[in-house]
């Protein structure tokens, strides 16, 4: 089954790091968080992958053309013809094809110019910039039982300040801090699409999170799947330095490889 990353946005809210790179390739570890996302679908048994390029695209598919030269020990022999030996190949069992989805398409429109790559077949979606702990096999056995087109997955994410309740004039009528009950649940990506869900695709200017999903949801054809674990997306520079000190601490709950 094939896993499509949404990977062509241009990051600005973590312009620090995306003024030089695109956002899937700012790296947690030395290693792009792309990288991370694919390893955790790979330890799953999905090794089929579709990105969908767009700012810097070039960056992405320069890194995917010298993954494998940079991944093994060679030898140049300069004297023999310019010939290389590779000695090991510690390289990912993966097959990945990277499209150019333009630089200013929305996401469903991302969406719809990979559908020929896609075929009539059930995809995996997700993003460039989240990492979990996710079960993907359990997410799409999860899919399977609903007949709907998309099963998204939903995760807790807890407010991170007090709450305030304002009356007339913008008095505060209360006060209180934030406490274990303020969660709510938001879309954490990693969803499954039936193709059906290209039909609900109108162009590059269709916003897949409100034209589609909207949609999906008020026909009924939009289910989610609990998430109770780990979920950490990567929107700004705050929330890269907390995943690179998980990753260095040794104890990186996304790292299910």
């Amino acid at each position: 089954m094939k896993v499509v990353i949404l990977a062509g946005g241009y990051g600005t809210r973590i312009s620090e790091e995306s003024l030089l790179k695109p956002k899937p390739m700012i790296e947690i570890g030395g290693k792009p968080i792309l990288w991370h996302i694919m390893k955790g679908y790979s330890a799953h048994g999905f090794h089929e992958f579709i990105i969908c390029c767009g700012y810097k695209q070039h960056m992405i598919k320069e890194w995917f053309a010298d993954y494998y030269l940079y991944n093994s020990d060679v030898t140049f022999d300069f004297s023999n013809g310019n010939s290389m030996t590779v000695h090991n190949n510690v390289s990912e069992p993966w097959q990945v094809t990277l499209v150019d989805t333009g630089l200013d398409t929305m996401t469903g429109g991302r969406i719809k110019r990979i559908e020929r790559y896609v075929g009539n077949e059930t995809c995996m979606l997700t993003y460039g910039d989240t990492v979990s702990n996710v079960d993907y096999k359990k997410l799409l056995s999860h899919h399977q039982t609903t007949g709907r087109y998309v099963t998204l997955t939903a995760t807790r994410l807890s407010q991170r300040f007090g709450i305030l309740k304002l009356g007339k004039n913008y008095e505060i009528e209360s006060f209180r801090e934030k406490s274990s009950d303020d969660e709510s649940s938001i879309n954490g990506g990693f969803m499954v699409l039936e193709p059906e869900v290209f039909s609900y695709i109108q162009d590059d200017s269709t916003v897949f999170e409100k034209d589609v999903l909207e949609k999906l949801s008020a026909s009924r054809q939009l289910t989610a799947y609990h998430h109770d674990g780990f979920w950490q997306c990567m929107d700004t520079k705050r929330e890269k330095d907390k995943l690179e000190a998980l990753w260095n601490s040794g104890e990186a709950p996304w790292k299910i490889w």
